[in-house]
């Protein structure tokens, strides 16, 4: 049962899609364990792979996918010994209060 007028219906209806639009950019569970342990700064990949417990593959995917989006950035360290980076973008620190909300929200109702 609509109580609103059409307008208003309808910019309900963009919130939502927002709302559904962000969490399908960020929303899944690797994507989410990855940007919220990026919060602490720059680490390797294979630092990511331990504290995240995520395989190779797994991790791999994920931070090609959150670069496509504009949430993470790739450093190549070519010294001896050669090491990748990942660390948040603008993008991705933005994320960091939604997290902390998030997770206040968690430990009242979970």
């Amino acid at each position: 049962m609509s109580t609103g007028t059409p307008q208003e219906e309808k910019h309900h209806g963009e919130d939502v899609c927002s709302v559904v639009d962000s969490l399908e950019q960020i929303g899944s569970q690797w994507r989410l364990i990855v940007l919220n342990d990026l919060q602490d700064g720059e680490k390797r990949f294979n630092e990511l792979k331990r504290s995240t417990g995520a395989s190779s593959r797994t991790l791999s995917r994920v931070l090609d996918d959150l670069q496509e989006t504009g949430f993470v950035t790739r450093r190549l360290e070519e010294d001896a010994p050669v090491a990748t980076y990942y660390d948040l973008t603008e993008k991705g620190v933005s994320l960091c209060p939604v997290f902390d909300e998030i997770e206040s929200w968690a430990d009242e109702w979970l």
